[in-house]
């Protein structure tokens, strides 16, 4: 890819649902590869926010947690972002049950709208429905808005931005469930031959029992090349056999951009190309 004839002058904002992301399978994300991610074109990151929960009461008894949040929360600064904290407010329902709220959502809708006025392109960090509303509003004055969601993202949502990517497809986003060699030095990198790397099934040919996974080779400007053939395109694809499929999964199911794979990447048995083997379904959206 020629990076010189693709480049953007976009200035960027991040906000990050961090509970959301958390809740949904993000409990390793990480958050440096997510601003990587929003500025892929070399567009300026002009807005940087997370949005986390503390419970102050577990603080004050719980020092594990405490430091373990303030450690969170520093690593956060560190990569440029604004922390705004969220303390956890507990009540008692009518059963006496109790139970705790600490909803980011209202902050992160006004933030993001009040903001928006600076930004050319907004990446809202969360699958949570309630930002369709959000979405909507941020393209009528002029956004473009992109989604990065993680398991039970809503449909609507979906639907409404103008990019939506899981981010189990994004490169070093959500650490790898294993990953050979983790524990060498020269252990193989996203994308290279023995790699695990994340995708989804964009072709199935039924009554011959194969199909081809297609996998984010790398962050580059041009996502909407999806065609790995074009010269600018970021994707790479990899044939596989439905007999590699993990036993849950229908291969009836598929194609489908739901289901996400992980699998290890291996010269294809019968031409040049990727083969995928060992495939694991990671999430379903």
């Amino acid at each position: 890819m020629d990076s010189s004839i693709i480049q953007s002058t976009a200035k960027v904002g991040v906000y990050c649902d961090v509970a959301n992301m958390y809740r949904n399978g993000g409990q390793r994300m990480q958050y440096d590869v997510l601003r990587e991610f929003a500025c892929r074109d070399w567009a300026e990151p002009v807005r940087l926010n997370a949005y986390v929960t503390y419970d102050a009461e577990r603080a004050k008894r719980d020092f594990n947690y405490r430091d373990g949040a303030k450690s969170f929360h520093s690593k956060l600064r560190d990569y440029g972002y604004k922390v705004i904290v969220k303390e956890i407010r507990w009540y008692h329902d009518d059963s006496g049950n109790r139970f705790g709220k600490a909803d980011a959502d209202l902050d992160l809708a006004v933030d993001a709208l009040l903001q928006s006025e600076k930004l050319n392109r907004v990446l809202i960090a969360s699958g949570d429905g309630d930002f369709v509303n959000v979405v909507r509003a941020l393209q009528n004055r002029g956004c473009r808005v992109e989604i990065v969601s993680l398991d039970n993202a809503s449909n609507a949502l979906r639907q409404e931005a103008d990019l939506f990517i899981s981010g189990f497809l994004i490169p070093g986003l959500i650490p790898m469930s294993h990953t050979p060699g983790a524990d060498r030095v020269d252990r193989v990198e996203w994308g290279e031959i023995g790699s695990r790397v994340r995708g989804w099934c964009y072709w199935h040919e039924a009554d011959r029992g194969f199909g081809y996974l297609r996998f984010l080779q790398e962050v580059g400007p041009g996502l909407w090349f999806t065609d790995a053939r074009h010269p600018d395109s970021p994707y790479e694809t990899a044939f596989f056999h439905d007999s590699n499929l993990p036993p849950h999964v229908r291969a009836s199911h598929l194609p489908s951009r739901r289901h996400v794979f992980e699998f290890e990447l291996q010269p294809s048995e019968k031409a040049d190309g990727l083969q995928a083997l060992d495939l694991e379904l990671v999430s379903t959206g």
